[in-house]
């Protein structure tokens, strides 16, 4: 099945049967779209392998870069109710995508990108794609090719930031093993939140499942805070404020 390609043309006008903070809330696409840069990418499912593991984490971690390259919205869709949309971002920690549950198919079947997964016992659901939506109109799209199983090749974050603006400058994620009651780990944790640099925290100790051993394994070291970014093992709270000029 080839799947058509809409570049040009409005999205669908329907309204999301949506779900925020407990409550209801109905979404019109006008709401979404309207006078805004949207990235949507829509995949088959919620908690489904793919979808959990890099659909959704990578579009999250990079919507602060889509955000500073003028994009207003990041929006994963998928043919789930509400109730399982919302519970599933909050599992993924996706604090910066907005969920769109298209729960009767309408957006997917007005894409033309309604499938038929009954042979997964998924029933109707939709194609893996992307696209980028200026005021209703969508300027690019990129579609899985038509393959057996679900490809995940073009709708990735990285393909559609190069898209957009191919020097963009991505994030240097930053993680930090902490214990609780640890004064430097407090210092060190404070000093990224006022540079405003999101982090990642591994807390060890007892009850945590990260002994002493591992972290001596990870990091070198057995003392904490210890404080990695981008990849770079930075050190303990004096270290990192050396490393941020603070110093």
């Amino acid at each position: 099945m080839k799947h058509p390609n809409h570049e040009g043309q409005r999205v669908p006008s329907v309204v999301f049967k949506a779900r925020a903070d407990g409550q209801w809330k109905d979404l019109h696409t006008d709401e979404v779209f309207k006078g805004k840069t949207v990235v949507v990418f829509a995949l088959p499912g919620a908690y489904t392998p793919t979808c959990s593991s890099s659909h959704v984490p990578r579009y999250n971690e990079l919507a602060p870069v889509f955000q500073a390259n003028g994009v207003d919205i990041v929006a994963c869709l998928s043919v789930n109710d509400a109730f399982v949309m919302e519970a599933w971002g909050k599992d993924q920690n996706a604090e910066h995508l907005l969920f769109l549950p298209d729960g009767n198919g309408e957006f997917s079947a007005g894409m033309g990108m309604l499938v038929d997964k009954s042979d997964l016992g998924f029933g109707k659901r939709s194609w893996r794609y992307s696209m980028l939506v200026k005021d209703r109109v969508i300027e690019k799209m990129f579609i899985e090719p038509d393959k057996p199983g679900d490809p995940f090749e073009v709708s990735d974050a990285d393909t559609m930031l190069r898209h957009i603006n191919p020097k963009a400058k991505e994030p240097e994620f930053v993680t930090i093993f902490t214990r609780d009651g640890c004064p430097h780990c407090f210092r060190a944790k404070a000093m990224l939140k006022e540079r405003g640099i999101a982090f990642e925290e591994i807390r060890t100790g007892q009850g945590t499942g990260v002994s002493s051993r591992t972290l001596r394994a990870t990091t070198g070291r057995s003392t904490v805070p210890q404080v990695f970014i981008g990849g770079r093992h930075i050190g303990g709270a004096d270290d990192l404020a050396h490393h941020l000029g603070l110093a």
